[in-house]
């Protein structure tokens, strides 16, 4: 994986939210997701994302919760695309 590439960890196989670690996460670049076994990926944003805050990893359904460290923060309002910048808005 290109080390180049903003940082966003995804720390429970459960979560379908991962914390961004960078502030180049910028609407139209690419950030570079890691789980904690060491596996990545590569995944495009939507929006631009906050140093420290939430991107959706997949897409997250109005009602569904919102999962990080394996627990719920909180139910989606509305639709939310893998990308996507994810916080108290949505």
């Amino acid at each position: 994986m290109d080390n180049k590439l903003p940082l966003a960890l995804k720390v429970n196989d459960l979560d379908n939210v991962a914390t961004v670690f960078s502030n180049e996460a910028k609407a139209g670049s690419d950030v570079e997701v890691r789980d904690k076994k060491g596996n990545s990926y590569v995944l495009r944003l939507l929006g631009d994302i906050p140093y420290g805050h939430k991107v959706a990893l997949r897409e997250v359904h109005a009602g569904e919760d919102i999962i990080k460290y394996g627990e719920s923060l909180g139910e989606a309002t509305h639709e939310i695309a893998a990308g996507e910048y994810v916080h108290v808005h949505n």
